[in-house]
């Protein structure tokens, strides 16, 4: 199984970062708008359409506020198994480690994935630092 992780000093407290990740079901407004277009809920699972077209349909597994941490996996499409996480680090009062973990099987799957991170990344950041810059 492959494992895909990116990591990303966020410059906004944990507390606003947190806020915005716990809204499960608007990730493509308070997250990753640019690279998510949009997220419809039903239920505990939000249907993802990403800006290079693919649709996801990812199922919200474990929310936990104290360790500031959600987790979701995609169980239909492509790969045979995904998970992912977001473990959210705090490191100064106003300065956010953003963890974010996937497990992928099958691991040619792993490249595609590491890219789409890659691009979204940035977004994200720009996204959470200016939502919450002081």
């Amino acid at each position: 199984m492959a494992t895909i992780r990116k990591i990303v000093d966020l410059d906004a407290p944990i507390a606003k970062v947190w806020d915005a990740l716990a809204d499960f079901h608007n990730v493509d407004t308070r997250v990753a708008p640019g690279f998510v277009m949009t997220s419809e809920p039903e239920g505990d699972t939000r249907i993802i359409t990403f800006s290079n077209g693919s649709v996801a349909r990812e199922t919200l597994v474990s929310m936990d506020a104290d360790l500031h941490r959600v987790v979701y996996a995609i169980k239909e499409g492509r790969p045979t198994h995904h998970n992912a996480s977001v473990d959210l680090i705090e490191l100064a009062p106003d300065r956010t480690r953003f963890v974010w973990t996937t497990d992928i099987l099958p691991n040619e799957l792993a490249s595609h994935i590491d890219v789409q991170k890659s691009l979204a990344i940035p977004l994200m950041k720009s996204k959470l630092e200016q939502q919450y810059f002081r």
